[in-house]
């Protein structure tokens, strides 16, 4: 049995694939991933129903198994207040530099060939899409 953060098996597999500078982009429910995101990339699918698996538990539990060095998120509109972001810089190590970027640009980047794992969750809160970028492990 495996002792984890995490012990999904398709998603360890996956993780164990990602390496320096991979990209890794927690969806949520409303993200296009079949159009949005690169022909063959791996979906890992956590969305049961809505609201059930939060990205921000998906965000916590990788955040114990991997490294990241930098995040991305779609930006929104200044009337809207986006709950999530602030939740996901409270998980974000402070090492980790955050862009925010216009909806078109977002979807390039997820598109990128570095993108090898989307992780679909049931995150209902709009603008909760998280593309995030592996760093290298450090060994001490």
């Amino acid at each position: 049995m495996i002792k984890s953060a995490i012990i999904h098996p398709q998603l360890i597999s996956s993780l164990a694939k990602c390496g320096h500078k991979t990209q890794i982009l927690i969806a949520d429910a409303n993200y296009a991933f079949e159009s949005n995101a690169p022909k063959g990339v791996e979906v890992v699918y956590l969305n049961l129903a809505p609201g059930t698996v939060a990205a921000s538990l998906i965000l916590e539990k990788l955040l114990q198994i991997i490294n990241v060095e930098q995040a991305m998120m779609m930006s929104w509109p200044t009337s809207f207040e986006n709950t999530i972001a602030g939740e996901y810089l409270s998980l974000l190590p402070a090492s980790c530099s955050v862009t925010y970027l216009e909806r078109e640009a977002f979807y390039s980047q997820v598109k990128s060939e570095m993108t090898l794992l989307v992780i679909a969750s049931g995150e209902t809160r709009r603008f909760a899409n998280l593309l995030l970028t592996v760093a290298p492990v450090i060994l001490d």
